[in-house]
């Protein structure tokens, strides 16, 4: 006999099981590559078999939550394919308490959900995508751009100690740094093959300015340059932050590991450019 907690777990799972069905459904049929678009489809077909499963066990339809369809429609659409899936996957942790509940009732349950997970995992992982391929690209563009531009900045800024002039030379700086990378990246992916170079030098030089402008606002905002560049490094850690959340989902990679990592070595470089300022402003005597 199954209890009233255990019913509405298992209506949960039937729940939860339908929404998904919908969302690699609505997914596949806006997916242009025919490969990712069957792989979409036989993991929908998969969720719509356990919504099947559940409705045995309540002898009753349930609505998807549209909200959620649309939620993870669109983060797949922006952010990627791979992010999207995996960020929804990676949300279950409630999934699977209800699981552990049911599994007590209906024991089979525990075996059934390992295998029809692994199952997906595997399926996720055949998927291919072109802003996963070009990632490397992306590192290398942002990780530049943190450490190089956030120490000339900081450097900048004790020199001159001019919220305006040092904009401006963060710019430029920036600007003429992302050319560089690109051209750097088109080359050194032309000589190993497999990507496409131009994608890759596009990748680069675009990570590039765009986390170049990001960390020079602060400059063209405010007046002291002090909280300018405690701005820029607030910034610096929340492009950090955002890049490794969306690496750490989209790659099975660790969040913490490389959050720290990247972080330590851009404020590192930051501090070592504050002193490196802070010198050539006293031995030089620029006064601005």
């Amino acid at each position: 006999m199954i209890d009233e907690e255990t019913k509405l777990a298992i209506l949960n799972a039937q729940r939860s099981e339908i929404t998904e069905h919908f969302i690699y459904k609505k997914l596949a049929k806006s997916t242009k590559d025919s490969k990712n678009r069957k792989i979409l489809e036989h993991i929908s077909n998969d969720e719509l078999g356990h919504y099947s499963f559940w409705k045995s066990y309540t002898k009753r339809d349930v609505n998807p939550k549209k909200f959620i369809i649309w939620l993870y429609y669109f983060v797949s659409k922006i952010f990627g394919l791979t992010f999207g899936i995996k960020l929804m996957e990676s949300s279950e942790d409630v999934a699977q308490k209800n699981y552990n509940k049911i599994a007590k009732v209906i024991p089979e349950v525990g075996k059934l959900e390992k295998e029809e997970h692994e199952h997906e995992r595997k399926l996720i992982a055949m998927i291919n995508e072109e802003k996963l391929q070009y990632v490397g690209s992306v590192v290398l563009g942002l990780n530049d751009a943190l450490v190089e531009l956030t120490g000339a900045i900081a450097g900048l800024t004790f020199a001159f100690q001019n919220t305006r002039i040092v904009g401006v030379a963060g710019l430029i700086t920036g600007i003429a740094a992302s050319f560089s990378m690109a051209a750097s990246e088109y080359l050194s992916t032309k000589t190993e093959g497999g990507k496409n170079p131009f994608k890759a030098s596009v990748y680069t030089g675009i990570a590039y300015i765009f986390t170049t402008l990001f960390l020079i606002i602060p400059y063209f905002i405010l007046k002291n340059h002090f909280f300018a560049l405690g701005s820029t490094l607030v910034n610096a850690i929340i492009i950090i932050l955002i890049f490794n959340f969306y690496i750490s989902v989209a790659k099975d990679y660790s969040f913490k590991k490389r959050f720290w990592e990247m972080a330590l070595i851009s404020l590192g470089v930051a501090a070592l450019s504050f002193l490196i300022g802070l010198g050539v402003r006293a031995v030089i005597g620029v006064d601005i």
